[in-house]
């Protein structure tokens, strides 16, 4: 059996994407310790080494979770409201699609291709504003679990524009493409 390296600390942290605060929260430790330890410039207990490499262990095995990359105020519609008014959250709130509502359960989606397909087919931007959002909506989005990993979510959105999250039958958040790209660093 291979002993793992103290050089091995930041080379996995950086392959999992996560910065030294994220490492020594989840390992109980403090930033400094992680930043002294990948820099070499301290011996650490070797209590604190298992907890690293225990957390680092946990984080290879679990992976990100669709909960720690969501969107935790999902911005919707509810189906009897005005295309208008979708519209000009998505401006608002600067989103290219949202889910639909019929109270709190979700119906449908709406996106801004499905409007801008609307609008180059020449119709009148006034008069579909006042339509319901329930006559051009979209299947709705697929929802999981918060603790679906991150690859999972990844396929969902090969072929949805959005995926809710969902627990207890409560909607917690909403992941997109935009909150995919949270987990690329530099």
């Amino acid at each position: 059996m291979q002993l793992p390296n103290l050089d091995d600390i930041c080379r996995l942290r950086k392959k999992f994407g996560i910065t030294q605060t994220e490492l020594a929260k989840k390992a109980g430790v403090s930033q400094s310790l992680i930043a002294r330890v990948e820099a070499g410039s301290v011996d650490p207990r070797y209590s604190k080494v298992v907890k690293i490499f225990k957390a680092l262990e946990d984080i290879r095995g679990k992976g990100i979770t669709a909960g720690e990359i969501m969107t935790k105020n999902v911005v919707g519609v509810q189906v009897e409201d005005p295309l208008g008014k979708a519209t000009n959250k998505m401006r608002r709130y600067n989103v290219s699609q949202m889910p639909v509502f019929d109270k709190k359960k979700p119906v449908g989606s709406i996106s801004e291709g499905v409007i801008l397909d609307q609008i180059s087919k020449g119709v009148d931007i006034h008069s579909i504003s006042k339509k319901k959002v329930g006559e051009f909506m979209e299947d709705p989005f697929p929802s999981v679990n918060p603790k679906t990993t991150l690859s999972t979510i990844s396929v969902l959105l090969e072929n949805n524009k959005a995926v809710l999250l969902v627990e207890k039958g409560k909607i917690k958040g909403i992941v997109t493409n935009a909150d995919l790209l949270k987990v690329v660093r530099s």
